[in-house]
């Protein structure tokens, strides 16, 4: 009788080989899915890197926007430092910024406080208050420049009525950038109330039933317990606002025009890089300045992170510290 000696053969792993009989290497195994994600680099490069990297070629170039560039180098920085137009836009817009931003911020988050505390219509407060950030800042600046109006405006026909002068709201340099300063804050006021109030919901009750139970009172549990556990949301919304008030350009153009109003007092930082790149056609100029004020918001966000951020590790060091040199004292 025949005996079968065959042995079955081991599996063998089926591969791709290209036409030369190599098996394909890591990256083209990878070339789906770096097809998937490619349409989003692709857009980044176009509208993103492209955009930045050629606004700081150009800063470097003599251009208005038709003939040919001039390489300058570093000319339109040195002439910016030396530019009291520039000087005085900086000063503008660091004015409007401080008007605005402290009593957004200490407003919104009382409002966010009382929203947190209500018992009733909640929901309706919070659309109620969200609202002016979504409607059209063109028409919101006009509705407020017929109320800051010298002749006809319902803010001076408020004050005569109470037995006071009417004000020149829009022809004194102080007057207009209490003006735009007041579309701001109303605008973006509703805005950071929701966000802070997002950051009193996540804070957990045991907190507040524990001070309570220590006797604090309400000011005291506010001031306490509530403005340090929000810290990073008054820190994210401190430099969000940062960089929209130093941004501003739509209020002081469709309240004032091109000029800025009586001595350019309403020229902002934006408005005067307008001024330059699409009135003047100094591209490069503008770009420039565009750069300046980049740097500018990176500053002043710095220093908003080292103002209410910061590292609470030391914080939490230098308080110890203050308390142990204190204790020191006392013994001596």
């Amino acid at each position: 009788m025949a005996v079968s000696n065959a042995v079955s053969a081991p599996a063998v792993t089926a591969t791709t080989k290209d036409p030369a009989g190599r098996p394909p290497n890591r990256y083209r195994r990878a070339l789906p899915q770096y097809a998937a994600i490619s349409p989003f680099f692709i857009l980044f490069a176009i509208f993103g890197a492209f955009p930045v990297l050629f606004s700081i070629w150009l800063s470097l170039h003599s251009w208005d926007g038709i003939g040919a560039m001039q390489w300058v180098g570093l000319e339109q920085y040195s002439y910016l430092l030396s530019d009291p137009k520039f000087w005085a836009a900086i000063t503008n817009t660091l004015i409007i910024w401080v008007l605005s931003t402290v009593p957004m911020l200490l407003l919104a988050l009382v409002i966010a406080n009382a929203l947190h505390n209500a018992t009733r219509f909640r929901s309706f407060y919070r659309i109620a208050y969200f609202i002016p950030n979504i409607t059209s800042v063109v028409a919101v600046t006009m509705v407020f420049g017929s109320i800051f109006s010298n002749n006809f405006g319902l803010l001076n026909a408020f004050l005569q009525s109470v037995g006071l002068n009417k004000i020149e709201w829009l022809s004194q340099p102080w007057g207009i950038k209490v003006a735009i300063a007041t579309i701001v804050t109303w605008r973006w006021v509703g805005y950071n109330a929701i966000i802070f109030l997002a950051g009193l919901q996540a804070i957990p009750s045991d907190v507040y039933e524990a001070a309570k139970v220590d006797g604090a009172s309400p000011r005291q549990t506010f001031w306490r317990v509530t403005v340090p556990m929000l810290r990073p949301v008054i820190l994210f919304a401190a430099i969000t606002s940062t960089i929209g008030g130093l941004q501003i350009f739509t209020e002081s153009q469709v309240l004032l025009g091109n000029s800025g109003g009586p001595g350019g007092a309403g020229t902002t930082i934006v408005s005067y890089l307008y001024q330059n790149a699409f009135g003047a056609n100094q591209f490069g100029y503008g770009a420039a300045i565009g750069w300046a004020l980049f740097i500018l918001i990176v500053l002043f966000s710095i220093i908003n992170w080292r103002l209410i951020g910061g590292d609470e590790n030391d914080r939490l060091t230098s308080r110890l510290r203050r308390r142990a040199g204190k204790e020191q004292t006392d013994e001596r």
